[in-house]
């Protein structure tokens, strides 16, 4: 409408201007005929333009009625032609904005995902019909995204990286949040905030858990009786054995150790899931400790024809759940003997700081591509696929979280076909 008015005062100054001099221009025995002939005129102006004023673009003046005044009413016409041009194109504009608000919302209502957008301070500016339906209200616009939301983790909102987030009012559904800035022209902070409903897929990995875990616990005490019972041989308490027979019984026990590792790691994780890790710790020799699990690993380590290598200065003592810190150095080992390449050292190096305990485990072997180094302590992760190796994915997942329970770090440095190595860092009280 701005442009409307706009307009219609440079037309009145135009007209002015022109039946100004037109006035002037009159022989002075017409002037009282001009002067009446002009006010009719104005009258048809100003009535035309108050009609355009009011929205009335079709509106004209008759060429015929005033032939005098032809070139200024012409001008005029044309300028009311051209406020009807761009009116019709402000319309088609806003129509075509409409349409495409329209489709953009619609599409926005019918993703599974629920949409919000928000300003610097977290207030609302628009959300999809799911944030409405999941928050339970029926407006939102102007109010705070923190009235109905609470972040889990301790970390900002804008910051949000498919991280939990519960919904006050809806605490029986579980959600992961993203928030990305949006660039506009205009160069205002907006956020856009997409919340995700996962209690489907945590209700099935609960499922799953509790049905792996049930199923290893059964599984759990056949392979103990096994082991049992090739111990029972190996001492030939049923009658002399042949050293081929030992050596075939010694392998058979590896592999049951095997076996009742990976049993043992998948419940250790569905315990950990379940009601969380609980430690027990005592203050030990680390030296004592470490070569116990190497004299324990050894016999495996032959058939790839690995060497384990300890490497510790002195005698350092440590606070620390001695069963959960022997699955993970195990784990690690054990990990090193797979992957690593046959022949070659394994190099376990322990040593102490001020405040810290290190122990590393490094092996020369495929090492791990980069694009696999922040995936590898995932759930369910495992490379060895890729080297078709028998393997749970669980066995790093539980390391780090037995150490991040320690309130240490669990790390890995590789490069490919060349080396890998896991650091322990455990504070030492």
């Amino acid at each position: 409408m701005f442009i409307v008015v706009k307009y219609l005062i440079y037309i009145v100054l135009f007209a002015l201007c022109s039946a100004g001099i037109l006035f002037f221009r009159r022989k002075n025995n017409r002037a009282e005929e001009e002067l009446v002939s002009l006010k009719s005129y104005f009258q048809t102006v100003e009535t035309t333009l108050n009609s355009v004023r009011y929205g009335n673009l079709a509106k004209k003046i008759d060429m015929d009625l005033y032939p005098d005044y032809n070139a200024l009413t012409r001008t005029i016409n044309r300028m009311i032609e051209t406020l009807n041009d761009r009116e019709q194109m402000l319309y088609e504009s806003q129509t075509e904005l409409r349409n495409q608000n329209k489709f953009l919302q619609a599409s926005i209502n019918s993703l599974s995902d629920g949409i919000a957008i928000v300003d610097s301070e977290g207030t609302i500016i628009n959300a999809s019909n799911n944030i409405y339906k999941w928050f339970g209200v029926d407006i939102l616009r102007g109010k705070n995204i923190f009235e109905f939301i609470h972040i889990l983790d301790d970390i900002n909102l804008f910051n949000l990286d498919n991280n939990e987030i519960s919904i006050k009012n809806n605490l029986e559904l579980s959600f992961v949040a993203d928030c990305n800035k949006l660039e506009l022209e205009d160069k205002k902070e907006r956020y856009i905030l997409v919340l995700k409903n996962i209690s489907d897929q945590k209700e099935i990995e609960t499922l799953k858990e509790d049905f792996v875990a049930t199923l290893t616990h059964d599984l759990k005490v056949p392979i103990i009786a096994e082991a049992n019972m090739l111990d029972l041989l190996l001492a030939e308490k049923f009658g002399e054995i042949t050293d081929k027979q030992r050596i075939a019984l010694n392998n058979m026990k590896a592999s049951n150790n095997e076996l009742i590792d990976l049993v043992q790691t998948v419940l250790e994780t569905y315990k950990v899931n379940a009601s969380g890790l609980t430690l027990y710790k005592d203050s030990f020799n680390l030296n004592e400790f470490l070569k116990g699990i190497i004299d324990e690993m050894s016999p495996i380590a032959l058939h790839t024809e690995n060497n384990i290598n300890l490497n510790i200065n002195k005698n350092i003592q440590i606070v620390a759940d001695i069963t959960h810190l022997k699955r993970v150095v195990k784990n690690l080992i054990h990990n090193a003997i797979s992957y690593g390449a046959a022949g070659t050292d394994i190099d376990i190096n322990a040593y102490d700081t001020d405040n810290n305990v290190i122990i590393t485990v490094k092996d020369y072997g495929k090492g791990i591509p980069e694009e696999d180094i922040k995936k590898i302590f995932q759930k369910y992760y495992s490379t060895s696929k890729k080297f078709r190796r028998t393997g749970t994915g669980l066995g790093l997942f539980l390391s780090q979280q037995i150490i991040k329970a320690h309130n240490g770090t669990l790390e890995v440095q590789s490069e490919p076909d060349k080396y890998t190595e896991f650091r322990i860092t455990i504070p030492k009280q």
